[in-house]
């Protein structure tokens, strides 16, 4: 009989805590995520999500417990990790264009400059066609739209061949179609690639029939499981200490009652969002410390 094939999870958390000044944005928290795995990160500002990603890029180091990436330790510039940052405008003017951030993914990380290749314009060319930014890839990042853009970050973010993807909120201000169009084109990447996602969002919506798992960081505490077994009136209420209903409309679902504010979107009263805004919501220095 061949025995069963271990693999090692793209992203390991044990007994994971993180701090800052007194207070706890989560402990506990174990968490493996196997290659190909979509995994949905959700929760309130400040409730600790952005400060996740930190620390698997080596950005954060944790209180306690012990984080890995492939089975290595943390590490600042791991380029087997790709990154997707919340969507924000370029400034008018930058002369940076969609192949330059493009290409910055592919040897940014190197010392020295950058020496322009043959091999690397075919290589940027590839990328601009996954992510079908073929026409954008002479055009400043400036002159591109929210979805334009982020379809670019997304072609960088794959660039230098990641196996794992962190993605942080990279839907915000984004109307409908284009956050449709962003995370058909992530979950497109993640099958190709067999990526392990990790995606963290305000609103599940967007992506519910794309994730596998979720993880719930609310009050310290934290919830893992598939949509129907955290998306739950009971386990929400249980989390939060506060009565919580979760409503599922159709494909969709609408979390009413959390102590945190979360409200459905003026425009679409099924999209669910737990705040406004598009900055690092667990950053010290928001959270004012």
């Amino acid at each position: 009989m061949k025995p069963p094939t271990i693999t090692t999870p793209v992203v390991q958390l044990r007994d994971a805590t993180l701090r800052f000044g007194g207070r706890t944005l989560w402990s506990g928290l174990d968490l493996d995520v196997a290659r190909g795995e979509f995994v949905a990160v959700l929760g309130s500002n400040g409730s600790g999500k952005t400060s996740l990603l930190k620390v698997l890029l080596g950005l954060q180091p944790l209180t306690a417990g012990s984080a890995h990436v492939l089975g290595q330790p943390l590490r600042r510039g791991n380029h087997r990790i790709g990154y997707i940052p919340q969507q924000k405008l370029a400034d008018d003017g930058t002369p940076l264009r969609a192949r330059d951030l493009v290409g910055l993914g592919i040897d940014g990380h190197r010392f020295g400059f950058p020496w322009p290749s043959a091999g690397k314009r075919d290589r940027v060319d590839r990328l601009l066609a996954d992510v079908g930014a073929t026409a954008l890839g002479d055009v400043p990042i400036s002159q591109l739209s929210g979805g334009e853009q982020q379809r670019v970050r997304v072609a960088q973010a794959i660039a230098a061949e990641p196996e794992v993807l962190l993605c942080d909120e990279p839907l915000i201000s984004l109307d409908l179609r284009h956050q449709r169009s962003i995370t058909e084109l992530i979950d497109a990447q993640r099958t190709r690639r067999n990526l392990g996602v990790l995606f963290v969002t305000h609103d599940v919506n967007p992506i519910l029939g794309m994730v596998d798992r979720i993880l719930y960081l609310a009050g310290g505490q934290f919830r893992i499981g598939t949509p129907t077994e955290v998306l739950d009136s009971e386990v929400l209420s249980e989390l939060y200490q506060s009565p919580v209903e979760v409503i599922h409309t159709g494909d969709r679902v609408v979390v009413v009652g959390t102590p945190d504010g979360a409200h459905t979107h003026p425009d679409n009263p099924y999209e669910v969002h737990h705040a406004h805004g598009d900055t690092d919501d667990d950053d010290p220095a928001v959270m004012g410390r």
